[in-house]
Order: C-alpha cells, then structure tokens, then sequence
C-alpha cells in the first residue's frame, strides 16, 4: 500500500470518523436522531453533487447502473442508520459497539467474496478475527454490564433481543452496500456516488423521520441550540463530505476488507479523545484490547508491494 495515498487517507478517515461520536451525541441530544441523520445526509449530498456539476465531473450515469446506485444508497444509509438508531434504543451503547464494530469487517470480507470483488485470504481473515478480540477486550465487559443491568421484564428483554438484531442488520446492510458501490465506483467518480448515495439515501430517512418520528416536524424549526448545530455541521463537513468521499476512494482501490478495519482504528481514537477531553478513566485491559486493535488493523493493511497490487 502506498503511504503517500491509501494509507494516508485510511489514518484520516479513522481520525475523523472516531471523532464524530461528539457530534452525533450533541445532535441527538436534541433533535429526534433520524431527522438529525436524514437533513446531515441530504445537506452533504447536495452539497457533493453540487461540486460534481462546478467541477465538471459529473458524466451521464447509465441506466443499467442507476439500479446499484438506488440500491447502495438503501443499504448504505437509509437501512443502515434507520435500524441502527431504533436498536440503539432498547441496546445499550457498549452492546451496540461491540454488535457494528465487530459484524461490519466480517460481513464486507463475507460480500466481498461472495459477490467477487475479492479472493478469501487467510491474513485478512487472521485480522479481522484478531480485531473481535481486541474488540471484545475493550468493550465487552461496559456490554455485558449493561446487558444485565437493562435486562427487566420479558416484553423489555424481548425489545433488546429485537434492538441487537435492528444493529447488526444495520452492520450487515451496510457492508452489503459498500461492496456493491465498488463497480460503480471504477465507473464513475468517487465523489459523484457518494453524493449520490448521501443525498438519495439521507432523503429517504428524512421522509421516513417526518412520516414516524416524534417531534421531526418539530424539528424543522431549526431551534436546536448551539451544540446540535456545531455537531450537525461538524458530521457534514468531516463524517460526510471528507469521511465519506474518503472512504469511497478507500472502497475503490483497496478493497471493502482492508477499508473496513476502520472499525479497529476509530474505537481507538474515541477512547483516547474521551480519555483527553472528558476525564474517562483508561485501564491496563482498555490499553491491551486497542493494542489488539491497532495490531490486527495494520495485520490487515500493511501487505508486501506484490500483493497490494493485486488486490
């Protein structure tokens, strides 16, 4: 992998998107969380496909390829974060951690063989499940604490049943979305399918959330204080217009495995931003599951010039 491009972008990518749990928090803290991703994913769609029209990069999509593109901005957004934020509120934050975290780079290596894109391959597989276990050393016992103090009642222990399956259907949806883009992605620029998918996908959640949440139309008042906003236009400009165009690139000339263990890097970087800004305690078992993190990210990443060619 070449340092001055790919592998530069994947260290941005997982510092910006470790970072965009402080927005997504102060957000929901105030404004119902599917308006809050719907109006963060159209504004940044627009905003990508406006950029493609002055930059002239925007080239006539083909009607054979218009079905991926519909399809892709389905799975990757809309039946990624629709599910994913109804989960989260029956499945405590450390459950649903470990449930995305760890299904996301499994299941894109899964559909990255299953539909073609790449060969299994042992190393990456090694990774993947070394990066479960470093997983499961910093975030399993917060899960497994918090699974038992919200386990109550049958009908409430039914809802966090239902709530860890809405979360990783979401981890599975959107790496069955990102594999798919890759095609598109040889074809046309990356920023053109991600403004695509952003703009398409975060439109539907935004119809979804005036249709069936409460207090969406509420919300279009725009009343949503200093923090929402700070932390809605911190997730446009670097989860979405940078985080996400990266990751596109990323998609695209490395494949949806090696991109994916982001997912043991950004963990990584929350911790120690939480660790710096909001007094959290770090302890010798958090130190060893990021060690096991970071070691099966770079397990998965750094590969001799011969094979990274080929990927």
């Amino acid at each position: 992998m070449k340092f001055d491009r790919n592998l530069l972008l994947f260290l941005v990518l997982c510092a910006i998107w470790g970072t965009t749990w402080i927005g997504i928090k102060a957000g929901v803290e105030a404004v119902p969380p599917l308006f809050f991703a719907g109006t963060r994913f159209t504004t940044a769609g627009f905003v990508m496909l406006a950029a493609c029209v002055l930059g002239g990069r925007m080239p006539s999509v083909a009607r054979r390829d218009w079905p991926r593109l519909a399809g892709t901005s389905l799975l990757m957004i809309t039946f990624c974060y629709a599910p994913l934020f109804w989960g989260m509120l029956y499945v405590d934050s450390g459950t649903a951690a470990v449930l995305e975290m760890s299904l996301t780079p499994i299941a894109l290596m899964g559909f990255a063989v299953l539909l073609g894109e790449e060969a299994f391959d042992r190393r990456r597989a090694g990774a993947i499940a070394l990066g479960i276990c470093g997983l499961a050393v910093l975030f399993g016992p917060t899960a497994y604490r918090g699974w038992l103090i919200r386990s109550g009642t049958d009908a409430a222990g039914m809802m966090r049943v239902l709530g860890a399956a809405a979360v990783a259907f979401a981890a599975i949806t959107y790496a069955w979305g990102s594999v798919a883009a890759r095609p598109l992605l040889r074809t046309y620029p990356s920023l053109l399918v991600a403004g695509v998918t952003t703009f398409a996908g975060g439109g539907v959640l935004l119809a979804l959330s005036l249709a069936f949440e409460p207090g969406a139309a509420a919300a279009l008042s725009g009343r949503w204080g200093l923090a929402a906003w700070s932390g809605w236009l911190f997730l446009v400009l670097f989860g979405s217009l940078l985080g996400y165009t990266m990751y596109m690139r990323l998609l695209r000339d490395i494949g949806a495995t090696r991109a994916g263990t982001y997912a043991f890097v950004s963990p990584v970087v929350a911790v120690l931003l939480g660790m710096a800004f909001f007094g959290e305690q770090l302890r010798m078992l958090d130190v060893l599951g990021m060690a096991i993190m970071l070691l099966a990210a770079a397990l998965a990443m750094f590969e001799s010039g011969a094979r990274a060619e080929t990927a």
